[in-house]
């Protein structure tokens, strides 16, 4: 237990050096490419792996959607992650993938798994402008000289989900969700958000918060805007706080995570009152304790827009 409770924590402490740990699976062959890609998922999201159990159908349930299973005495949804991404096992779904996702718990049935391997953030780039799927959210280099086709994709699970599992989409924003925020004309947030869905989700809350927003798909992206904006503040003598009102960041991101980001943001003398608040599937006591560590000032876990509301009108109500 020693061991296994260490091994833990060395991956959570990946997190605060812009690194973490993909595991590498296989889903047969591609129908379209004809031949089997390695796909990746972050370990931290996954739970367990598990032999194919015996499967519960219930009426009506359609693909991808393969039925239920009982993992640990738990009743959980099995996803066919092949039918997804238009693969065909070539030997069969052979085991399951229990992961946890925006307080939810799933499986994904794959043919098999390859390994783990561990990356830093900057060998993953986003694939929005170059893969057709809406299912891949980035792809990863596995070699360090990021020059080689070692490739893999990394799924945007919060995508998947959404399309087959409504329970997940989160709950519709309340006549509670407008507060009174008190922006300053001109004020804006800051948002990074690598999966589209949630970016979309993001937007549409921001706005019926009446927060304006400008939406980035890396933290990388948020960080070079906010020095951007920064450098124009200064030139015209004028506060950066009078136009960042708030940053909003995933942690999962390509590039740079939102653990770094918020570290670049808390370490830098014109830019720590900034509030930032971290929004993430990423759940647990392990992300928790590492948001107080970089500093960030709240923490909401995905999708639910009227909490999300309440964390954001209590960090810019805080006396800076």
């Amino acid at each position: 237990m020693d061991n296994f409770q260490k091994e833990i924590d060395e991956r959570a402490n990946l997190a605060l050096s812009n690194k973490f740990e993909l595991l590498l699976f296989r889903l047969g062959s591609d129908q379209l490419k004809g031949k089997s890609e390695l796909y990746g998922i972050n370990v931290f999201k996954l739970r367990e792996i598990v032999p194919m159990p015996t499967i519960t159908r219930a009426a009506g349930m359609q693909s991808p959607l393969l039925g239920m299973a009982s993992i640990r005495g738990q009743f959980i949804p099995v996803i066919d992650l092949p039918a997804v991404t238009g693969c065909k096992p070539e030997t069969g779904l052979n085991l399951l993938l229990v992961t946890e996702y925006a307080r939810s718990t799933q499986a994904f049935a794959v043919e098999s798994v390859e390994n783990i391997v561990r990356l830093d953030w900057s060998q993953v780039h986003t694939a929005e402008a170059g893969i057709g799927s809406r299912n891949i959210t980035s792809i990863a280099c596995l070699d360090t000289d990021g020059q080689s086709n070692n490739l893999a994709m990394v799924l945007d699970v919060e995508q998947i989900l959404y399309d087959i599992i409504p329970s997940v989409r989160g709950v519709e924003p309340s006549a509670e969700t407008a507060k009174d925020f008190n922006l300053k004309p001109g004020q804006v947030a800051i948002v990074a958000e690598d999966s589209k869905v949630a970016r979309q989700l993001l937007e549409q809350g921001l706005k019926s918060m009446g927060i304006p927003a400008i939406m980035h798909n890396t933290g990388l992206e948020a960080w070079i805007k906010i020095n951007e904006m920064q450098k124009e503040a200064a030139a015209n003598g004028e506060s950066i706080h009078d136009k960042i009102a708030l940053v909003l960041t995933d942690l999962e991101m390509p590039e740079m995570d939102g653990f770094t980001l918020t570290r670049n943001i808390k370490r830098d003398n014109n830019l720590r009152q900034i509030p930032v608040v971290i929004h993430s599937s990423l759940s647990g006591s392990a992300n928790e304790d590492h948001v107080r560590k970089v500093g960030a000032d709240g923490y909401v876990a995905k999708f639910e827009i009227n909490e999300l509301s309440n964390v954001i009108h209590g960090v810019l109500k805080k006396p800076r």
